[in-house]
Order: structure tokens, then sequence, then C-alpha cells
């Protein structure tokens, strides 16, 4: 079974919580089903707002459909989070892909 279909398994036996819906969001965006890949992160995010790496998935997801933005909001949300945890080279990533976004 695909990594996509175990999670969802586990979510359809009443499992939820953010490392779940990550790795959902994570498996969407990777089959280019980016409007899942959304929802996924930001219930993600619901259950934990301090997720960095969720904020940078959700960014590049939103630059993926080319919703600018909302990229750049969850970038620049997903880099005050990253800072405020100490986790500096997700902030870096997340400050990369800003970048290139603007450009």
């Amino acid at each position: 079974m695909a990594i996509r279909e175990n999670l969802e398994a586990m979510l359809a036996s009443g499992q939820d919580n953010s490392l779940l819906r990550f790795g959902l969001g994570q498996a969407c965006h990777n089959l280019a089903e980016y409007d899942m890949a959304i929802l996924h992160l930001e219930k993600c995010l619901e259950f934990d707002p301090a997720y960095s790496a969720a904020w940078k998935l959700l960014g590049k997801t939103h630059a993926a459909l080319n919703h600018i933005e909302s990229a750049l909001a969850a970038y620049e949300q997903g880099i005050r989070v990253a800072e405020q945890r100490g986790d500096l080279q997700t902030a870096r990533e997340i400050q990369v892909f800003r970048k290139r976004l603007l450009r």
C-alpha cells in the first residue's frame, strides 16, 4: 500500500494529529494534488501552529498554484515560527523560497 493510502487509513481509523496531517500534505503535494495538500497542511497547523516545516510546505504548495500572496504569507509566518523555535536551518530554507518567489 502506498504511503498516502496508509496515512488516509490512519485518518479514517480516527487518528488525527499534526504529524499525520503533515505526512498527508506532503504526499498530496508530491502527487501535485495541491488543493488537498493545502487542506491537510492547514489542519496540521491548527494542531501545531509552530510546525515550521508545515509552513514551508504550505508556502511551496501555494506557490505551485501561483497563489503568490498566500505563499508569501505562509513563508513569512514560517520564518517567524522557525526563528522563535531556534530552527535556523528551516528559517534559511524558507527565506530562499521566499526570495525565489519574489523574483
